[in-house]
């Protein structure tokens, strides 16, 4: 089993997650996070610090393609390894329906 990011994480980036990995298994892209699967430990202690409920176990249904997004973003994107504030629109768009397709960015976080 290994842990995912969702697209609740989109236009948000909540990164209370980052604080608790103890693997630094997260990864930054302009408008949200995603975790190597390959390096994550299962531990779960990440899926309960999202405010937006976006992490899911990849045994639950429907994980499937975001296991796989996952794996892709973050061997693009640069690892996260300490909090940092959430979007300015996080408030507004969290819980907003159909964000893969309105806001998502394929490009990495600035460093």
């Amino acid at each position: 089993m290994t842990y995912v990011v969702q697209d609740n994480c989109i236009a948000c980036k909540y990164t209370d997650c980052v604080e608790v990995c103890p693997v630094d298994c997260f990864y930054e892209g302009e408008n949200m996070l995603v975790i190597h699967p390959d390096e994550c430990i299962d531990c779960g202690v990440c899926e309960p610090e999202c405010p937006a409920d976006a992490i899911r176990a990849d045994t639950e249904p429907g994980t499937e393609k975001w296991v796989e997004f996952n794996r892709k973003y973050s061997e693009l994107w640069p690892v996260i390894i300490e909090r940092k504030d959430p979007l300015p629109e996080a408030e507004e768009r969290d819980g907003e329906d159909g964000k893969l397709e309105k806001y998502f960015s394929e490009e990495p976080a600035e460093q």
